[in-house]
């Protein structure tokens, strides 16, 4: 039975469902539905039914579909910087540090393409979600210091050539990865290589690490 039009959003939820596990299923759906459907083509009314949940709790702990939508991308940016934490680049040697963030980037975007098209949706609305965000720089924050500390490494070892912008090479690695992996049926068609075939990935993975050291070693 429904509960009544003026129940409070609590009432909604049986009291022995775990708040945090409803609003993990919701952001999961809500992921899965904007990754899908885009900003405007997600419905509200699709991801309650793809958590299992009622659509009023949807609105009771996230707001409208705009707020939805950042905290799905707050939550994408967290899942990545926390990976790239487990790596522990500042553990190892700084040219193999670059390698496995090299590789590490590349093999996380094939694993999660939702990433991709999250991205690219909040770009098409000019990032006006992220700009109000109050978390995403400094959740990202992290990983600008941990880059510097490997490239600092890298340099006082004489390694890696001085004055490299943490920033700028993450960047750059991002969109070696990144505009393959997004192109690449274009490319592919334009090229006439299939640039998804297992030798054409390997050999993408080859180049790209091979650019990045060239530009960072001594």
């Amino acid at each position: 039975m429904k509960a009544p039009k003026d129940s409070p959003p609590e009432a909604i939820e049986p009291r022995s469902r775990d708040a945090d596990r409803s609003q993990l299923a919701i952001l999961a759906s809500a992921r899965d539905e904007f990754a899908q459907r885009g900003l405007a083509g997600a419905r509200m009314d699709s991801i309650a039914a793809r958590a299992g949940l009622n659509k009023r709790l949807i609105y009771y702990y996230f707001g409208s579909k705009d707020d939805l939508f950042l905290a799905v991308l707050e939550r994408t940016y967290a899942d990545i910087r926390e990976a790239e934490q487990r790596l522990h680049l500042d553990e190892i040697d700084p040219v193999e540090a670059i390698r496995q963030l090299v590789s590490f980037t590349w093999h996380y975007y094939l694993e999660h393409p939702e990433f991709i098209t999250l991205l690219n949706s909040e770009n098409l609305h000019g990032a006006t979600h992220l700009k109000r965000s109050e978390r995403i720089q400094e959740m990202n924050s992290p990983l600008v210091q941990l880059l510097d500390t490997v490239l600092e490494r890298g340099r006082r070892a004489n390694l890696f050539r001085a004055g490299v912008d943490p920033v700028q090479l993450y960047i750059s690695i991002a969109s070696l990865c990144y505009f393959y992996l997004s192109n690449s049926h274009t490319l592919s068609a334009v090229f006439g290589r299939d640039l998804r075939a297992p030798k054409a990935m390997a050999q993408r993975l080859s180049h790209m690490t091979d650019l990045v050291l060239g530009y960072v070693l001594h």
